[in-house]
């Protein structure tokens, strides 16, 4: 346990969590406090997969805190959560996780939300530069976003005097791996589908595609000259098998977490968003935070 001395402006209390997530563990973080603010404000910084707010951080129940840590405590589905299942599955259609999402908490899904809408703000000017330049790259446009759940938050059932919500989030960045430009659109668009930064490595052919962009999608791509020290917590790849064998290896000599790699084949569009997001579980004893205001609608 660790107390931090409050201050007007929580400078202590931003500087204990940046301190947490520098150690690059993201299991489960406790904190109490009946300060909403204070709730929100770690809430909005911690990189955790579980976080519970005055209660313990111990027992998750499955369909209720679905369970999963981030970067070094863990990189794939929440045990218990709606992604989990599409993981064991060889295919499945483009928009699963919109519909895994809608069957597990039905009208408690929050997806149409101001912070959604500025997030897919450069996937927006993609498509529309799309419908323009290539009716191809906006029919796969239109599918992504049907497909999206990106900054969803769904209230799970829970007991009473408790709240479980669900959030899912953007990877901070994606490394795209295409030769053909086209295939790097595709990359791009799932990329900012979910509202994430793409990564790609110098190339002439890349580059001059780039710079016809809208400025919105090129302030969403980062150009390295070099993969090897670039920050990506996920990969696309489009092209041969010898290729992203020699991808997958190079990247299991990096250090840090495990990082998942999509590879699809020349002009392949199944792309699959829910593995560019994070999944994250806010669980809180409403009792101990002031009351459970939803229990008074009850008649």
């Amino acid at each position: 346990m660790v107390r931090w001395k409050r201050t007007a402006d929580n400078a202590g209390l931003t500087k204990l969590v940046e301190q947490i997530n520098g150690t690059g563990y993201g299991l489960t973080l406790g904190i109490h406090t009946r300060i909403d603010e204070t709730i929100a404000h770690v809430v909005d910084r911690a990189h955790v997969g579980n976080l519970y707010v005055n209660r313990n951080i111990v027992g998750a129940v499955v369909g209720v805190q679905p369970f999963g840590g981030e970067g070094l405590s863990g990189t794939g589905p929440k045990a218990g959560g709606p992604l989990y299942l599409l993981r064991l599955l060889s295919t499945c259609p483009q928009d699963a996780m919109r519909t895994a999402m809608q069957l597990t908490a039905g009208a408690g899904t929050e997806v149409d939300t101001d912070a959604r809408r500025a997030l897919l703000a450069p996937f927006d000017a993609l498509t529309e530069w799309a419908r323009q330049q290539s009716p191809e790259l906006a029919a796969l446009c239109e599918r992504l976003a049907a497909a999206s759940a990106t900054g969803a938050t769904a209230t799970l059932p829970g007991p009473t005097g408790e709240r479980n919500t669900y959030t899912l989030l953007p990877r901070e960045a994606v490394l795209c791996v295409a030769a053909d430009p086209a295939d790097w659109l595709r990359q791009l668009a799932a990329v900012l589908a979910v509202g994430s930064v793409a990564v790609v490595q110098e190339n002439p052919a890349i580059e001059a595609v780039l710079r016809g962009l809208p400025a919105a999608v090129q302030s969403r791509v980062r150009v390295v000259g070099s993969t090897d020290e670039a920050a990506f917590d996920a990969v696309l790849h489009h092209g041969d098998s010898d290729h992203l064998r020699a991808i997958c290896e190079g990247l299991a000599r990096r250090a840090g977490p495990i990082v998942g790699v999509q590879g699809l084949p020349h002009g392949g569009e199944g792309l699959a968003l829910e593995r560019l997001l994070i999944e994250r579980s806010l669980s809180v004893n409403t009792a101990a935070a002031g009351g459970n205001a939803s229990l008074m609608t009850i008649g």
